[in-house]
């Protein structure tokens, strides 16, 4: 019997335009993104400054870092913060207009 293995890769889409990339589990959002020639806006880093919040569309994600630097609310309504945030699936992501 084989065991499943996790998906090695995922696919971040970017909405209105349909821009895609590899999305690595192990490494935040942004730098896959950037990694596959999407220009996403940034900043910090470290989820302080968000410059690169965005809205998930479909999808899911995971912290690496307790607090991300979003309140209760955002994350309710779906906000990310791709520079910290890491893929658990494949996600759509349409950008901020802040």
């Amino acid at each position: 019997m084989t065991t499943p293995t996790a998906a090695p890769f995922f696919i971040a889409k970017v909405e209105p335009d349909g821009t895609q990339c590899d999305a690595w589990p192990e490494q935040p959002l942004l730098l896959s993104m950037e990694q596959g020639g999407i220009d996403w806006p940034s900043s910090c880093r470290n989820g302080t400054c968000r410059t690169c919040l965005g809205q998930l569309v479909e999808g899911t994600v995971r912290y690496a870092i307790e607090w991300p630097g979003l309140t209760a609310e955002e994350k309710e309504e779906g906000c990310v913060l791709p520079c910290v945030a890491y893929p658990t699936s494949d996600v759509v992501l349409q950008g901020s207009a802040i």
